[in-house]
């Protein structure tokens, strides 16, 4: 159990972000462990030739097998919404020590050794930063490309979107609320909060108190996670991540052709009521159903296989009839059914 003891200060600095870094390092649990993430496999099988041309000897290791990562992988976001590239050039930057401790920490032995392409530098420091920079090239072309291209729109406005929804849920429910709201393994109480994780490996770090203290605590949202989760080695500003509201939309509109206005890439039971069809039309009747979570133009232009443009025309109409609503979060816009658009769709999630 890990704790976490906040002061009124603590409260107020606690904020939230993602990561796209750590996006791209904790999917690749994804490709070790299939049935925990199935609606990433479509995804990975789209990009299979393209990873295995990279350094997959290298990234295959990223991950132990008790799922732990080296914590220098996933540098806490200085800010919400981080650069992929910024957040890179941190993690070139680590020193060779803290490389050495977290890989030690991520693969503790016994049954689970340090595979050779990382035992071979671990005492070496010239080696481990030779390790590092070799670690942030493969993680850059595994970006730029399986990741980048496809996934990351539609990621990001799934991440997006959980933000608005715990924006929401604080300002209606305040602090208690939203940390109920986070995850099972996350309760809050008497300025405590307590993540609490009974997988073995995870029960064999043991208890551990965490003072925030003034440093801030920050919330991340994540695709790759089953669970709330915090840094193994506990030496850097605290932070929680935990699984993304929406996850499961990754998979949507992923098989065979479809858009607003083509053959239906939604997924069985989301086309909507035949009322509705016949009263907006089956384009605006799918976006209706899409929306009961936010999401860009972007993102729905990706998931329904079609232009932004097409998509934009058909929001602008839903809006100006008072089916949605929309919210800004930066130079992004998300869309959401309104109560009168949820109405209409059937109270459908």
């Amino acid at each position: 159990m890990f704790e976490f003891r906040l002061g009124v200060d603590d409260l107020a600095a606690t904020w939230f972000a993602y990561s796209p870094l750590q996006e791209a390092v904790l999917g690749l649990r994804a490709r070790r462990r299939p049935s925990y993430y199935p609606e990433q496999q479509p995804w990975i099988a789209g990009w299979r030739d393209r990873y295995t041309a990279l350094d997959t000897a290298l990234l295959d290791v990223l991950i132990a097998p008790s799922g732990f990562v080296p914590d220098f992988l996933t540098p806490r976001p200085p800010v919400p919404r981080p650069d992929f590239a910024d957040e890179l050039a941190e993690m070139a930057r680590t020193p060779p020590e803290v490389v050495r401790a977290d890989l030690l920490a991520a693969y503790p032995g016994g049954g689970c050794p340090l595979p050779p392409v990382l035992a071979e530098p671990i005492d070496d420091p010239a080696a481990l930063v030779a390790l590092t920079a070799r670690t942030a090239e493969a993680l850059e072309a595994y970006w730029t490309r399986c990741l980048a291209p496809a996934w990351w729109p539609r990621a990001r406005s799934v991440l997006e979107a959980d933000l608005a929804y715990r924006a929401r849920v604080l300002s209606e429910r305040g602090a208690e609320g939203l940390f109920a709201d986070l995850d099972g393994r996350i309760s809050w109480h008497d300025g405590v909060l307590r993540l609490t994780d009974d997988t073995p490996v995870v029960q064999a770090l043991g208890d551990s108190v965490v003072e925030v203290a003034g440093r801030g605590l920050v919330l991340i949202p994540t695709l790759a996670g089953r669970g709330a989760q915090t840094d193994i080695t506990q030496d850097d500003p605290p932070l929680i991540t935990y699984p993304a509201r929406g996850k499961a939309t990754m998979a949507e509109g992923l098989t065979g052709p479809g858009g607003p206005d083509g053959p239906s890439a939604v997924p069985a039971g989301q086309a909507g009521p035949a009322g509705l069809v016949g009263l907006i039309g089956p384009a605006r009747t799918r976006l209706l159903m899409l929306l009961a979570t936010p999401a860009s133009t972007t993102e729905l232009a990706h998931r329904l296989g079609v232009t932004p443009g097409a998509v934009s025309r058909h929001l602008g109409a839903l809006a100006a009839a008072g089916l949605l609503e929309r919210t800004r979060h930066g130079r992004r816009v998300l869309y959401r059914r309104s109560g009168l658009g949820d109405a209409l769709a059937g109270g459908r999630p």
